[in-house]
């Protein structure tokens, strides 16, 4: 089994990516991420922590709707800043599954529907050659 400091570098790792595809407006980058049964379930507001108000906006993941969901945004908004911070990151005694508490503060143009603001649990499965992230809440504030 890995160390767990192999393990936790692994997952900063993703998430840096996931934050370079952001950065970068990169769909493939930020696909890559994704495993196929991806779900991302949002909150209907920053203060939404009762999942009973959630909604599911794009579904299990779909490589082909996706990419053209992101790639949308990429070519219709101008990313203002992209802030992301790493405050935890748990890793499953087996070493398989992991996740990881992140802030985030990503603004785009075109007012508070797009300042995306709070702080998200992004988790992951070992897939036996990389992390893929299969689950990720929406952002919530604390």
């Amino acid at each position: 089994m890995k160390r767990r400091e192999q393990i936790r570098d692994e997952i900063v790792e993703i998430v840096n990516r996931e934050t370079r595809a952001w950065d970068t407006k990169d769909v493939a980058l930020l696909i890559s991420v994704f495993h196929t049964d991806m779900v991302w379930p949002w909150p209907g507001t920053a203060q939404s922590h009762d999942p009973m108000d959630w909604v599911m906006v794009m579904g299990r993941y779909d490589r082909e709707r996706w990419m053209q969901v992101w790639q949308q945004l990429f070519d219709t908004h101008a990313l203002v800043h992209n802030h992301r911070r790493i405050q935890k990151i748990e890793i499953s005694e087996q070493g398989d599954g992991a996740f990881a508490v992140v802030d985030v503060d990503t603004l785009w143009p075109g007012g508070k529907d797009f300042h995306w603001k709070g702080r998200a649990c992004k988790v992951y499965s070992w897939m036996g050659s990389e992390w893929k992230m299969t689950m990720h809440t929406g952002l919530l504030e604390y």
